[in-house]
């Protein structure tokens, strides 16, 4: 049975971010495809080779809030000989002794290997040799998927590389990212590895014209979008108890965004696009907070933005423009099946899943003109300029009165979320594995 290894910087951990469900949903599609799949992640804490439970305990184990005298004296000694030394994982067993609390990662990975710091040895080592860390293991696997730009390579292996957007170069104002390593990084990668994946075609062109790669040697996979069964098949009305209960909210009673607030998300225009339409629906902004947000937490904290309601003989207080933070993914269902809209008018996305997501739900989307946002919207949606207040206060002015193309952008969204099926995800990643597994 040929392996696959994939790098788990993002997918050991409970929820985790978009690439975290991307290199998850790759090991599921590569086991039900016939491989052995493993992931190698970092670990907290140097790993203990002689007591297997020891092991498991602590790359479990909470991490302290900064590294101790001789953990930096370590990470700073596996730099500096990094040209030397290979980087050798241990293998974390299943003894029983943790409760597991990432059981979704079973589904995806027949087993883990975790090393000291791998990432941050890893980036060191780069720093200061300017190549990447090799990892060596008993067996080699066939393949190395680094479901993100990571300075890792397995020796033996043929090394994948998935680059989904090239945003901290295009836009280096909107990501904390280290560009110099970003740049670099990305530059060797399309130079040397085996073969670099991405989402879309817009990326694939976009790194074409950064790196000069050849094109056979860069494959646009997309990704696939879908939804449990069991939340695609829950009824109206359960879904509207929900919103009433949980949220306050109304069956096609608001307009949502969902996503990370950072400024690649373009949420203060989103705000002001929003006002600007005399929408008496509320916005409702739901994501976590990422960073530069602070600007867009107080424009949603604006009193400007109260509406009062009366019911009976109570006047409530109501927000136009709420926030809701990091919620289950069942409830963030509900709240996507539940809106007049999605509005998601980013800067620039690798893919936007957001956008397919709302439309498998049967829910309108108004996204943005650029990057790979037409691509995957397809005409299934109302296109916006995203730098462009007036643009967006049109399109959300418009589903705002129009229910009937509301029900066409629904019926359209279904079918433009059947091409990115699973289905076909599936024959696009087995015929690339089948190009390098041996």
């Amino acid at each position: 049975m040929a392996t696959i290894l994939f790098d788990g910087r993002d997918a050991y951990r409970k929820g985790g971010t978009g690439i975290a469900t991307y290199a998850r949903l790759l090991g599921i599609l590569a086991r039900k495809l016939g491989f052995d799949t493993q992931q190698v992640v970092s670990s907290e804490y140097p790993p203990d080779k002689k007591d297997p439970v020891l092991n498991e305990i602590r790359f479990h184990d909470v991490p302290g809030k900064r590294l101790t005298i001789s953990q930096l004296v370590k990470v700073g000694w596996r730099a500096s000989l990094g040209g030397f030394s290979d980087i050798r994982p241990t293998k974390v067993l299943n003894t029983g002794a943790v409760v597991d609390p990432t059981p979704e990662s079973k589904k995806a990975f027949a087993s883990t290997f975790a090393s000291f710091k791998l990432f941050l040895i890893g980036e060191a080592l780069y720093r200061v040799h300017g190549r990447r860390a090799v990892m060596q293991f008993d067996r080699t696997p066939d393949i190395f998927h680094a479901t993100s730009p990571v300075p890792l390579q397995v020796r033996g292996a043929a090394n994948l590389y998935t680059i989904h957007d090239i945003i901290p170069i295009r836009l280096p104002y909107t990501s904390l990212t280290n560009k110099k390593f970003f740049y670099n990084l990305t530059k060797e990668l399309c130079a040397k590895a085996d073969h670099i994946i991405t989402v879309s075609e817009f990326s694939r062109r976009d790194i074409i014209k950064l790196t000069g790669i050849s094109e056979d040697r860069i494959t646009n996979t997309h990704q696939s979008v879908s939804m449990p069964q069991h939340l695609l098949s829950r009824s109206d009305d359960a879904v509207a108890a929900d919103l009433a209960h949980i949220f306050e909210l109304d069956m096609d009673g608001y307009f949502l965004f969902f996503g990370a607030i950072e400024p690649k998300k373009n949420v203060s225009r989103l705000i002001d696009g929003y006002l600007a339409s005399g929408s008496k629906r509320p916005l409702v902004i739901a994501g976590g907070l990422g960073w530069q947000f602070e600007g867009d937490v107080k424009r949603m904290q604006d009193e400007r933005f109260l509406s009062y309601r009366v019911t009976g003989e109570r006047i409530a207080a109501e927000r136009m423009v709420r926030h809701v933070d990091h919620v289950p993914f069942d409830q963030l269902v509900s709240l996507i099946r539940g809106a007049r809209a999605l509005i998601f008018p980013s800067l620039y996305e690798g893919f936007g899943l957001p956008v397919l997501e709302a439309m498998l739900l049967g829910t309108p989307v108004i996204t943005s003109n650029v990057s790979s946002l037409p691509e995957i919207a397809g005409n299934a949606a109302l296109l916006v300029d995203p730098m462009d207040v007036a643009s967006i206060a049109q399109a959300v002015r418009t589903l705002d009165k129009d229910s009937d193309l509301c029900l066409d952008l629904t019926e359209r969204g279904r079918i433009q979320a059947s091409k990115f099926s699973v289905e076909r995800y599936e024959t696009n990643m087995a015929a690339l594995y089948a190009r390098f597994a041996s």
